[in-house]
C-alpha cells in the first residue's frame, strides 16, 4: 500500500490537428494545475487520448510516426516532466507499428527525471457506431491494437494504464491485478458525447471500486473542427467510487489528493483482492 498521498491531476483539452497549440494547452493547464498542488508531494498527471493531434483527418495522423516527429513529441513531452518536475502520463499519441500504413495509439509515461518508463499500446479499438455526427467509427482502418498489459511501479503505488475503449473490458483490468493490487488507473479518453452521457461516469465508478483504487481520467471536452463532439466530465474518483473532483466542458484540469490512510481502510474492510476468483 502506498505510505504516502500524492497528488492527482487530470488535463481536460480540446485538441486541435495543431501539434503545437496543443502543447500551449497542455502547459496552461499544467500550470493553473500546479497552485493548487502541494509541491512537496510527487505529482502525476494524465493527458487525455489523442492530446496532440485530433479533429484532422485520421490519414493525417501518419504523417507524426515519422523519426523526427516521433523524437520532437518525446523531447517535449520529457521537457515537460522534468519542468514541473511531475509523473507524466501522455494520454495518446500515433506511433510506428509493424504495418507502416497503421499506428499504435500510445501512451507514454514518463518519470519527473524525463525519463520515458513505460508505454502502452491501447487494446480494444473504437469501431462502433452510435448516433452522432460521425455515425461510424473504425479506429482499426488506421490503427493496430496493443497487445501487452502494463502496470508503471513507482515509489507511490502500482499505476495501472488503460486508453479510452479500453475501459469497458474488465478482462484488461483483471489482468492488471493478477499477480498485485494497483494503486490507481489512469484513463486517457476522447469519450463521444452520446456515449460519455451514457456510460462514462458509470464505467469510472465501477473501475474504481471493483478494483479499489484511484481511477484518474482526462477526456477530451468540447467540439473539435472535424465535427466531433466530446463528452469531457474529466474526473478523479476514490478507491470507495467517490468523485472528488470533476470538470464538465472546455479546457481545464481536475485535482485531488490521494489519501493512503482511507485507501487502506477500504482495502482492509473489503479485501477484494483476496476474494478475486476469476481471471
Amino acid at each position: 500500500m502506498p505510505s504516502h498521498p500524492i497528488n492527482l491531476v487530470a488535463i481536460q483539452l480540446v485538441s486541435s490537428p495543431h501539434v503545437d497549440d496543443n502543447f500551449v494547452q497542455v502547459i496552461q493547464q499544467i500550470e493553473h494545475a500546479q497552485e493548487n498542488w502541494d509541491n512537496d508531494l510527487p505529482t502525476l498527471i494524465v493527458l487525455p487520448e489523442c492530446f496532440a493531434f485530433f479533429g484532422g483527418k485520421d490519414k493525417e495522423a501518419l504523417l507524426l510516426l515519422s523519426d523526427e516527429k516521433q523524437q520532437l513529441l518525446h523531447d517535449k513531452l520529457s521537457d515537460i516532466a522534468k519542468t514541473y518536475h511531475i509523473w507524466l502520463v501522455a494520454g495518446s499519441i500515433p506511433t510506428p507499428s509493424p504495418d507502416p500504413n497503421k499506428m499504435f495509439a500510445t501512451a507514454w509515461c514518463f518519470d519527473p527525471s524525463g525519463e520515458l518508463v513505460a508505454q502502452y499500446n491501447k487494446t480494444h479499438l473504437f469501431d462502433v457506431s452510435i448516433t452522432d455526427n460521425t455515425g461510424t467509427y473504425q479506429e482499426s482502418a488506421t490503427t493496430m491494437p496493443g497487445s501487452d498489459v502494463v502496470v508503471l511501479d513507482t515509489e507511490f503505488g502500482r499505476v495501472g494504464i488503460c486508453i479510452c475503449y479500453d475501459i469497458r473490458f474488465s478482462t484488461l483490468f483483471n489482468a492488471m491485478v493478477k499477480e498485485n493490487a494497483i494503486d490507481y488507473l489512469v484513463v486517457p479518453a476522447a469519450f463521444t458525447y452520446q456515449t460519455g452521457q451514457a456510460h462514462w461516469h458509470h464505467l469510472l465508478a465501477s473501475r474504481a471500486i471493483e478494483y479499489q483504487c484511484y481511477v484518474i481520467a482526462a477526456n477530451q471536452g468540447g467540439s473539435h473542427c472535424n465535427g466531433r463532439h466530446t463528452y469531457g466530465h474529466s474526473a478523479i474518483y476514490s478507491p470507495w467510487g467517490d468523485v472528488l473532483d470533476m470538470i464538465e466542458n472546455g479546457a481545464g484540469f481536475v485535482i485531488a489528493k490521494s489519501d493512503p490512510n482511507r485507501h487502506h481502510e477500504i482495502k482492509h474492510a473489503l479485501n477484494v483482492q483476496q476474494h478475486r476468483q476469476y481471471f
